[in-house]
């Protein structure tokens, strides 16, 4: 359980993520992940990162239930920062990033994979941003980097998802493939990325997110000021307290 590292590949670093059942973070999990990527992109033998995870599915966003028990503000901070740090340390990070895609993908698992380089996902895969039927906002910034502009906001509102073969055709995920195929296509990927000259990589990546049309980090730190609000206001927490009953199903 938590976040490991192996090295399966000469040049080749994979990141693994596992908090049963749902991976859904905990605070320090994204605190985890994010030391654990950088550490990866900084370790000179390192030509790409693959960054996947255990479980049922690859990331079900924030722990909601961590912020449930809170009786302060200091969990929603700490997942604020955690989330930031953690999609700033796949964007950062010196190296290409790969995610390797399976199940579901929400919420926080947008910031990851909307802020890595490369995309390989498993036919089961679904992706979304579920974030006002938990009390927050955020991640629409990572989330226009995978679909159009107003998909992106239709997806939003609704809280609706779409599958890896949808986002396939939107040109944002690389390849589809049966989830028994998912981490050696993943791992392929990466080794043909890693064939390159390290130092040639490690300046492309820096030249990539320098011509990015949107700071990711200044636009979801925006965000993240109005998830913030919400929580102020008294908003987030009602809705929150409906997170997996029958009244969320009602008003879905």
């Amino acid at each position: 359980m938590g976040v490991s590292t192996s090295a399966p590949d000469d040049g080749v670093t994979v990141v693994t993520v596992d908090f049963p059942p749902v991976n859904a973070l905990p605070v320090q999990g994204w605190y985890d992940l994010a030391a654990a990527v950088r550490s990866a992109g900084a370790d000179p033998k390192t030509r790409c990162v693959v960054l996947t995870a255990g479980g049922r599915g690859f990331n079900a966003g924030v722990d909601i239930k961590e912020l449930q028990r809170a009786a302060g503000p200091e969990a929603i901070l700490g997942a604020n920062h955690g989330c930031a740090e953690a999609f700033s340390a796949v964007y950062d990070c010196a190296v290409p990033v790969v995610a390797a895609v399976h199940g579901f993908c929400l919420g926080g698992g947008i910031g990851l994979v909307g802020n890595a380089d490369a995309i390989v996902a498993s036919e089961d895969a679904v992706f979304g941003l579920p974030e006002l039927d938990r009390g927050a906002l955020g991640a629409a910034t990572h989330l226009a980097r995978l679909v159009p502009q107003h998909l992106m906001r239709t997806l939003y509102y609704t809280s609706r998802t779409v599958t890896a073969e949808e986002l396939h055709r939107h040109g944002s995920v690389w390849r589809v493939v049966p989830r028994a195929r998912l981490h050696t296509a993943a791992l392929e990927l990466a080794r043909e990325i890693a064939a390159k000259d390290g130092r040639l990589l490690r300046l492309a990546k820096a030249a990539i997110n320098g011509i990015d049309p949107v700071d990711v980090r200044r636009s979801y730190r925006f965000e993240q000021g109005f998830t913030f609000e919400a929580n102020l206001s008294g908003v987030a927490d009602e809705v929150r307290d409906t997170f997996g009953t029958d009244k969320q199903e009602e008003q879905a």
